[in-house]
């Protein structure tokens, strides 16, 4: 009999992708939401983190898209309106996921005084819990104004999210920031977290804009330090390149699991996800 003892693995895999659906109307301009859950389908994601989604609007059909997108895949979420066009029309973004997950905050981003600024950003975030890693899940959709991104960028390092107290390590960072990595809210947020792009030989960082032929890099997954990128992958299947105008990009992580002792992991999970409330469906938030 052997004497060898099994222990937990120290960390938990984890796939993340992002991705701006764009209001899942396609380069080929038909709406298909099925078309976009295919795509994520595809790559079999543990979180997707989904910018630009309609709700109750007339353009879409009156859909939830988030819902709907979630029910293609079996997956629970939230979504965050970040912007109502009408009384009862909602636009924003959401995060899915198969697994356990708590929703700590949706809210809007500062703008700016720029005719670039017209349509309000916003930012979620979520904690997932994967085995026993617990994970921080940010997402969001910055402005096309340089003065207004400088603005959400200054929100999202501040203590009302990246620098909130329970905002604790490891953490996931993900979004279409509307600039490229020489801009100077790149180099903020690469101060404070790694660029799944720019990890050994993923330094080649590659394109997600336009879909058809990417040109420029502007949508990103960010990690805390103590999270190892081991893969990074642009999602470059023939339904993504006419799904939506960008294309998703998707990072293999390895995220360390809870270094607490049994007795208090086990209620730490149990107040993060208490038993039998399940995932809250994904209901647009006031703010």
């Amino acid at each position: 009999m052997s004497d060898v003892k099994h222990h937990p693995p120290s960390t938990v895999p984890i796939r993340v992708m992002t991705y701006n659906v764009h209001a899942c109307v396609g380069t080929d301009g038909r709406l298909d939401v099925e078309r976009i859950a295919t795509v994520i389908r595809m790559y079999s994601p543990d979180i997707v983190a989904l910018q630009e989604l309609d709700v109750a609007r007339r353009r879409s059909g009156g859909s939830h898209q988030a819902n709907l997108i979630a029910e293609h895949l079996g997956m629970q979420g939230h979504f965050h309106p970040a912007w109502h066009p009408l009384p009862e029309e909602q636009y924003g973004d959401a995060i899915l996921t198969p697994w356990p997950f708590q929703l700590i905050k949706g809210g809007k981003l500062p703008t700016a005084a720029s005719p670039l600024a017209f349509e309000p950003r916003g930012a979620l975030w979520i904690t997932v819990k994967k085995g026993n890693a617990v994970v921080q899940v940010m997402n969001t959709h910055l402005g096309l104004s340089n003065r207004e991104r400088r603005n959400q960028v200054d929100a999202l390092l501040s203590e009302e999210w990246l620098s909130h107290p329970d905002c604790r390590k490891p953490a996931i960072f993900c979004g279409d920031l509307n600039d490229i990595p020489v801009s100077r809210i790149y180099r903020r947020l690469s101060a404070r977290l790694t660029d799944v792009q720019r990890v050994g030989s993923f330094f080649r960082a590659r394109p997600t804009f336009p879909s058809r032929l990417p040109l420029l890099r502007l949508d990103y997954i960010f990690v805390s330090p103590d999270v190892s990128v081991e893969s990074v992958e642009i999602g470059r299947v023939p339904p993504a390149r006419v799904a939506s105008d960008h294309l998703p990009l998707i990072a293999d992580l390895q995220v360390p699991v809870l270094q607490l002792g049994a007795q208090d992991a086990s209620q730490q999970s149990h107040d993060l996800f208490p038993k039998g409330t399940g995932a809250p469906l994904l209901e647009g938030d006031s703010s």
